[in-house]
């Protein structure tokens, strides 16, 4: 036994030795030919830098409309009124829907079961606001307590309104983080006032700072969602006044939050047949279900990584060709080379593995340079645009990985050749 395991031994070191003396007469001859062996590895270093700065914007893209579907809760439901501000059009809706009101969130309220938090939304654009806003007019949201759990809300300082304030009306209110920072800047704005129209309310908390996105998600209004002031639903109505108030649903949005995910697609089949039914099948209501969002996300995600890596490897594609032509360019020069080494007792085995494993060096330069000319580019495109992006593991991996085997594939065929050349006829080759 002690003797198999001695032989053993000794054949995996000759191979091992045998890679190594390969290695290393196919990095002499690459840097012998140091120009040309850069150009061929153009084609793998576009390649993998191409999979993985396309890879990374994909990425990260994606994960910040995952991260605000996750805001908006994969336990709720929002109901959004799909108003307008055209006479004709509004006119038209009304003569059979009332739009959507405070009774359809009682209704829904008492008739979902499960519900672990609700409450209705009135949106205002007030006209003016002291103190004077620093950048974009803040948004005014009327809702009730329940609101700060359902949208997971987290204050850095103060309260949020109780049941209290939202019977009572009371002039308070809770100042998004941008909002915060607009009105007034880098002083405290605890118990100071914000006057709101013609009335002033007290600040009583500010709410950390949250994701935004200038566009809408899953049909959910494009709304600043840090520069928003925050007051109690019967003081938006007792003490406010909306411009549009004729043209205005009497509430604009509806969110729930239900105890248990799997109660959500009935819940959401029955939110949507209540509200046809006492709107008449007018339309004029959307609903938003964040937990459907957050999976067609994700399937699109899964489809995007393949058109993405198909449409990049075609650069790795060309590279293969690339490494293929040039191998076998190299055939030709080291005729003579190949048929001395067959003379002296060289196997086919040894030459297809020199020429591999040359094949195989130039994949992995050019996958190695490849990965971080992607990497550079990935953070150039988030600096200067200003566009997330995210390198992972797995998207260098997957580049790396074909790169390396798009060099195997394609360096065989020359190996394979130059394998079979006849000893003698090489040799005399000129």
């Amino acid at each position: 036994m002690p003797i198999l395991d001695a032989e053993h031994r000794a054949a995996v070191l000759s191979v091992s030795q045998q890679w190594a003396r390969d290695a290393e007469l196919g990095l002499k001859n690459l840097t012998l030919h140091r120009t040309r062996s850069l150009l061929t590895m153009l084609g793998m270093i576009f390649g993998v830098a191409a999979v993985v700065a396309m890879l990374s914007i994909g990425a990260g893209a994606r994960q910040k409309v995952m991260a605000m579907i996750e805001q908006m809760g994969v336990n709720n439901l929002i109901v959004e009124a799909k108003e307008t501000l055209e006479w004709q059009a509004h006119s038209k809706i009304r003569k059979t829907s009332p739009g959507l009101t405070l009774q359809d969130y009682r209704v829904l309220n008492d008739d979902i079961a499960g519900v672990a938090g609700a409450t209705p939304r009135k949106r205002l654009v007030p006209s003016k606001v002291i103190p004077k806003p620093q950048q974009e007019m803040p948004s005014v949201y009327g809702v009730k307590p329940a609101y700060r759990q359902i949208a997971g809300l987290h204050l850095v300082s103060g309260r949020f309104f109780t049941d209290e304030d939202e019977e009572n009306g009371a002039p308070v209110c809770v100042l998004g983080a941008s909002a915060k920072w607009g009105l007034f800047g880098s002083a405290a704005a605890l118990g100071e006032y914000v006057k709101v129209n013609e009335v002033w309310f007290r600040v009583i908390g500010i709410v950390s700072p949250q994701l935004s996105s200038e566009n809408s998600v899953g049909g959910a209004p494009a709304v600043d969602a840090n520069n928003i002031i925050y007051v109690p639903l019967q003081s938006a109505f007792q003490r406010l006044e909306d411009s549009y108030s004729d043209m205005r649903d009497e509430i604009d949005g509806i969110y729930i939050e239900l105890g248990n995910a799997s109660d959500i697609p009935e819940a959401a089949q029955l939110t949507r047949a209540i509200i046809d039914s006492s709107h008449h099948g007018a339309d004029d209501f959307s609903i938003i279900v964040p937990a459907e969002l957050l999976a067609e996300q994700k399937r699109t995600e899964h489809l995007f990584n393949i058109v993405m890596v198909a449409i990049a490897s075609i650069s790795l594609l060309v590279g293969g060709i690339g490494i293929m032509n040039i191998m076998l360019a190299s055939i030709l020069e080291r005729t003579r080379e190949i048929g001395l080494r067959r003379a002296v007792g060289a196997r086919r085995s040894d030459i297809v593995r020199q020429f591999v494993v040359e094949a195989t060096m130039i994949s992995f330069a050019g996958g190695t340079i490849g990965v971080v000319l992607g990497f550079i580019i990935s953070r150039s495109i988030a600096w200067f645009a200003g566009w997330s992006t995210i390198v992972t593991f797995s998207s260098i991996a997957l580049a790396f990985l074909v790169s390396i085997s798009v060099g195997l594939i394609f360096g065989i065929y020359p190996a394979t050749k130059a394998a079979r050349l006849d000893p003698v006829e090489a040799i005399r080759y000129e």
